[in-house]
């Protein structure tokens, strides 16, 4: 399966990655490891200033490896199931709703220990850079909607 750009713009890049349920369809491919399940989009929406991934774990999965990151700050936004978060040896029960944000020095793995595909989106960005966000970063304009 691939995810397809389908419009872009001056100041917008749009991509369809397909339904919920074709999610676990997508493979990385990782020098000496595929991933399945997962798509990175960063290259695809010309993403600059973090990244994010779309994943479905299907019932039993789990990452085979613990990891860190050297700089960036990682949230986990889980959409549907449930399943186990081990952060510094301590297990985080996750499921739809849940939201964790996890420090770049952290070990971390998970699992789904549920009976359905646990699905969820992770965004990557680097720890610290913030300096601006919603009503400070914003600005409200005086131009009418034109929904054609």
């Amino acid at each position: 399966m691939t995810q397809t750009l389908t419009k872009t713009g001056r100041h917008f890049a749009q991509m369809e990655a397909g339904p919920m349920n074709q999610w676990p369809d997508y493979t990385v491919h990782l020098p000496g490891l595929d991933i399945p399940g997962k798509l990175f989009i960063k290259e695809t929406l010309g993403l600059t200033g973090c990244e994010i991934s779309i994943n479905a774990m299907p019932p039993g999965g789990e990452v085979p490896f613990y990891h860190t990151h050297q700089q960036n700050e990682e949230v986990y936004i889980f959409i549907k199931g449930r399943g186990q978060l081990q952060i510094d040896g301590e297990t985080l029960d996750v499921k739809e709703g849940s939201i964790v944000r996890i420090a770049p020095d952290a070990e971390r793995i998970w699992r789904n220990n549920g009976d359905e595909s646990l699905v969820y989106i992770i965004m990557q960005v680097k720890e610290n850079s913030l300096v601006q966000w919603s009503a400070v970063d914003g600005n409200i304009l005086e131009t009418a909607p034109a929904w054609g």
